[in-house]
């Protein structure tokens, strides 16, 4: 049974997780076979979003790891307690959250800074030969994560959206064009990445490449 560690950023797609994204992934993962273990920050999210006005609530804050919990229905530990050795595969769903509290490329694009906690991560995974996942806008977390690292140049998809396909190569990756459907395997640093949500438009749609990243990152585990 491959292991396999998913992050999540919080709860709701304008500040944390793209819930859809999330789900679809556990739920891969489960009828593929997988021991699924969910992480996320124990930290504040960078701001709380109000997701039926869609308005940032300045008197509200919120914890990513208590948020995340909400998802994986209280089956999850603080991300620095993520050990790689103990896992085959990371993936990471999309959903503001991963540009705003496991990086902060949201507000800073390619100048953004990452959790040190998500770079130690990605670092090791690439180290240890483990497979990375990333959905929708986290394929950023994987190019920040590598910047200004000789020798490594992933190759990743955010679907076909110019301004942040640009944004990457600043940071030193390559993005490859695919439809929602599609999924963009870099077998040389063995990460796997998918549109999803970042084309959309529904959900039936964003659940064929999540499904299909799941199937690829076991199978290459």
């Amino acid at each position: 049974m491959k292991r396999v560690g998913v992050v999540l950023s919080g709860c709701g797609v304008f500040d944390g997780s793209e819930i859809h994204e999330a789900v679809l992934t556990l739920l891969y993962l489960d009828q593929h076979g997988a021991e699924i273990r969910c992480f996320a920050p124990d930290k504040p999210q960078m701001h709380v979003v109000n997701h039926y006005t869609k308005q940032p609530q300045a008197e509200e804050t919120r914890n990513v790891l208590t948020e995340s919990a909400r998802i994986a229905r209280g089956e999850i530990a603080p991300l620095a307690k993520m050990n790689l050795d103990q896992l085959d595969a990371v993936i990471f769903p999309g959903g503001f959250g991963a540009a705003k509290n496991l990086c902060n490329f949201a507000v800073a694009g390619p100048a953004c800074e990452i959790d040190p906690d998500v770079a130690r991560i990605i670092h090791d995974a690439h180290a240890k030969g483990k497979v990375i996942g990333a959905i929708c806008i986290a394929p950023a977390l994987v190019a920040r994560a590598f910047k200004g690292e000789a020798g490594v140049s992933p190759t990743v998809t955010i679907g076909t959206d110019a301004a942040t396909a640009g944004a990457l190569r600043e940071m030193g990756a390559t993005n490859q064009a695919a439809s929602v459907s599609d999924v963009v395997v870099d077998a040389k640093n063995k990460i796997v990445t998918t549109p999803a949500y970042m084309l959309g438009p529904t959900i039936s749609k964003v659940a064929q490449g999540i499904e299909k990243l799941v199937k690829k990152v076991l199978e290459m585990a």
